[in-house]
């Protein structure tokens, strides 16, 4: 049971005078802060680091434009945010759960998320493991520990809790780390999981990427404490926050949260502080709510180019190696979209399957009469008529074993 100590006087206590520090380790030309030392990095690991970075640079470039081309419905940007996502994916074991919101791609790239694997979702053809039913940035890979995104803002954060509590009954030595931006934070959700996760000991990490506004809403009026972390007080609940724009200090951070989380059963908040560099999506103009001056100094913050110089300093990186890289990158990106432009979408019976066991008989009904609308307009309808083909929807299982 708490225990408090008694007063005699109605003497208020205010949260105002106490701020929470930020943990750094490098600076932005790729030197160390004095008295600084850098997390124990191995050479290989460093560099599949950096290149998950610079891949998911060079997916949001070709994918925003292919967005405004009218080749895509809908896209959403890591950009300037590329550290605070893939620093900490890093840390974790790649048997641990990810729970995005909807920035996190990086994580995935990471991983070993390809270029086909993204290209196939953000078009929603046959080879999509959702199988078309999701926006594009909705992904998914049971394969590599990331939980299908969702929609609806911040209901990511209580499964994580959720999903956690079972990896402690599970004994199995894994956690959750759970990602959301700031705005996320003023759900409800959050402080609910925050509080289950609190009373029932769980392995997580809460992953608060502080990108500075919430689509247009700056953090100065979201919250009038000293932003996210203070709020792990009240839950009695380790907590720190870090340069999101620093590899070594979200990657060193990350690490100290994992190893709280899986030996001690104890719940993590994290809070990185970073800054949204791109539009909120794709149909969001930032002009409209800060300024080019405010982006510009954050741009000079560039955390891609700040682990380049730190590689560049211990002779793990070259120029070459950085032109190779990008020329390869920015082809392999055309060619995928290319190819998952020419696929077909999904089978049209997949549209009533994976809900029940078997077809209820008023699904089976819905789909027979939408069948029979396209053969009746089948011009209106160019590929789904293609989706009519037997040998299509026999095909489908097969289609999307990749995702399982």
């Amino acid at each position: 049971m708490t225990t408090t100590q008694d007063i005699h006087s109605p003497d208020f206590l205010a949260g105002d005078e106490f701020t929470i520090p930020t943990f750094r380790l490098l600076q932005q030309d790729g030197t160390l802060f004095e008295g600084a030392e850098a997390p124990d990095l191995e050479r290989d690991k460093a560099r599949r680091i950096y290149q998950a970075m610079v891949f998911t640079r060079v997916l949001d470039e070709r994918m925003m434009a292919a967005q405004r081309q009218g080749r895509l419905s809908f896209y959403m940007q890591c950009t300037g945010e590329e550290a605070a996502v893939i620093g900490a994916t890093a840390a974790l074991d790649d048997a641990d759960m990810i729970m995005a919101q909807y920035r996190e791609q990086g994580a995935l790239a990471y991983r070993g998320f390809t270029f086909d694997e993204f290209m196939n979702q953000l078009f929603g053809n046959e080879l999509d493991y959702g199988k078309g039913r999701q926006m594009p940035i909705h992904y998914g890979s049971r394969k590599l520990h990331y939980m299908t995104i969702s929609s609806p803002l911040a209901t990511q954060i209580p499964q994580a809790t959720g999903y956690a509590y079972g990896q402690k009954l599970a004994g199995d030595g894994h956690c959750t780390t759970v990602f959301f931006g700031e705005g996320a934070a003023s759900e409800g959700d959050f402080h609910a999981a925050l509080n289950m996760a609190a009373v029932h000991k769980v392995p997580v990490i809460f992953f608060c990427r502080n990108n500075g506004y919430a689509i247009s809403t700056p953090a100065v009026e979201q919250f009038a404490a000293d932003g996210v972390a203070p709020r792990a007080f009240g839950y009695r609940m380790h907590v720190i926050r870090v340069d999101g724009n620093d590899i070594l200090a979200v990657y060193q951070a990350t690490r100290e949260a994992r190893r709280i989380a899986v030996e001690d059963n104890q719940p993590v908040l994290i809070e990185a502080m970073t800054y949204r560099l791109a539009a909120h999506s794709s149909s969001d103009d930032p002009s409209g709510y800060r300024s080019k001056k405010e982006e510009e100094a954050w741009r000079e913050k560039d955390p891609i180019l700040r682990m380049r110089h730190w590689l560049n300093d211990r002779d793990w990186w070259s120029e070459d190696e950085e032109k190779e890289l990008q020329e390869r990158l920015r082809r392999e990106v055309l060619e995928t979209m290319k190819r998952a432009e020419k696929r077909p979408p999904p089978p049209l019976d997949s549209l009533v399957t994976d809900v029940y066991a078997d077809v209820t008989p008023a699904l089976q009904r819905q789909l027979d009469h939408l069948k029979t609308h396209i053969r009746q307009y089948p011009d209106a309808y160019p590929r789904g008529a293609r989706s009519l083909d037997p040998d299509v929807v026999a095909g489908d299982d097969a289609a999307v074993k990749g995702g399982e």
